[in-house]
C-alpha cells in the first residue's frame, strides 16, 4: 500500500508489436510517468523530455543475437505561460509539434508511442525469432546556473523504467 506521497513506479504497459504492409510497428504506453513534481516544474519553465530506448535484435539459437535496430525516441513537453498551452514535440514525427490546452492530452502525448515504424518487414525473415527491448528514461534538464539551488525539484529526475523485453517471431 502506498502512502499519500508516494508514487506509484513508472512502467511501459501495452507493448505491442504488429505490422503494416511495409513495416513492422511498435505500439507503447508508459503508465504512471508524471508526478506532480515534474507538472510544477513545467509550469515553472522547465521542459520534460522522455527519452524511448529502443533495440530490436534476431535471435539465433547457439549463437550471439545480432542488433537489427538501435534507436532513442525523444518526446518533450514544453508549457507556454503567455498563451497557456503546452507544446510536446515527437522526434519519430519528424520533430513535429503540437500545442494543445489540455494537460491531460499533453501528457497522454508524452507518455504514447503510436505506430513508430521499426524496421520493414522485408528485412526480416518469416517464422524466425526476434526481441524487442525498450525502456524510458526521463533526461535530466541542465538548469541555469544558480536555480538548482531556487528550484526543488532534485527528486524530478528520478525517472526510470525497467527494461521490457518482447520475444515474438515475424
Amino acid at each position: 500500500m502506498l502512502l499519500a506521497d508516494q508514487q506509484e513506479e513508472p512502467e511501459l504497459v501495452d507493448i505491442i508489436i504488429t505490422t503494416s504492409e511495409s513495416h513492422l510497428l511498435l505500439f507503447a504506453t508508459v503508465k504512471n510517468g508524471f508526478t506532480d513534481e515534474m507538472i510544477q516544474a513545467t509550469h515553472n519553465g522547465i521542459p520534460i523530455t522522455f527519452n524511448f530506448d529502443i533495440e530490436l535484435e534476431a535471435v539465433h539459437n547457439n549463437w550471439f543475437d545480432s542488433t537489427l535496430l538501435e534507436t532513442t525516441l525523444i518526446h518533450t513537453l514544453r508549457y507556454n505561460s503567455f498563451k497557456q498551452e503546452y507544446e510536446v514535440t515527437i522526434s519519430e514525427k519528424n520533430g513535429q509539434a503540437t500545442t494543445t490546452r489540455s494537460l491531460e492530452e499533453a501528457k497522454q502525448l508524452m507518455v504514447e508511442i503510436s505506430g513508430f515504424p521499426l524496421i520493414e518487414r522485408k528485412n526480416l525473415i518469416p517464422d524466425a525469432p526476434y526481441a524487442l527491448k525498450i525502456k524510458a528514461t526521463l533526461t535530466e534538464t541542465t538548469l541555469p546556473l544558480g536555480m538548482h539551488y531556487v528550484l526543488p525539484f532534485t527528486s524530478l529526475w528520478n525517472f526510470e523504467t525497467d527494461w521490457r523485453t518482447v520475444e515474438f517471431r515475424y
